[in-house]
């Protein structure tokens, strides 16, 4: 033998301390895997969620500057055809829109956030409760097909 594992007696040769040990190695391997794929999903969802803030802030942020550079254009044409010189009724005007874009901004992004938080590890959970049930009954319940997110 090249130093693998050495073979296992027959089933039925085996004393019951073995087989015990047996079932609780598997059972932590079990257990070990289960665990790994938590923290696969959750990792994977965090990652999700990281590059998509990233990518809105620097969207935000590029939207915004040319949101300000706009918006000074258009108080200052409102300055020019309605309020001659009264330059600070366009500016107020620009600073109400300002919020109401803000307020919208924020509630997209609350709503946004809502959706994606917690990160949950689903996948581990239902089998987690798949094994349970096996463990339980002593038969295999039939897979669930993953649903797309």
């Amino acid at each position: 033998m090249s130093g693998g594992i050495p073979p296992q007696p027959p089933p039925e040769d085996r004393s019951v301390t073995e087989l015990v040990f047996d079932v609780s190695e598997r059972v932590s391997t079990l257990v070990r895997e289960e665990i790994a794929l938590a923290k696969a999903e959750i990792s994977e969802k965090v990652s999700s969620l990281a590059r998509g803030g990233a990518v809105g802030v620097a969207a935000g942020i590029f939207a915004f500057l040319g949101l300000i550079l706009f918006m000074h254009a258009i108080a200052w044409l409102l300055v020019e055809l309605f309020f001659e010189d009264a330059i600070w009724a366009g500016f107020l005007i620009e600073a109400v829109i300002f919020f109401l874009i803000a307020g919208l901004a924020g509630f997209l992004a609350y709503k946004a956030f809502k959706k994606g938080a917690p990160p949950v590890p689903e996948m581990a959970i239902e089998e987690g409760k798949r094994i349970r049930q096996t463990l339980e009954s002593g038969t295999t319940p039939a897979a669930k097909e993953p649903t797309a997110p």
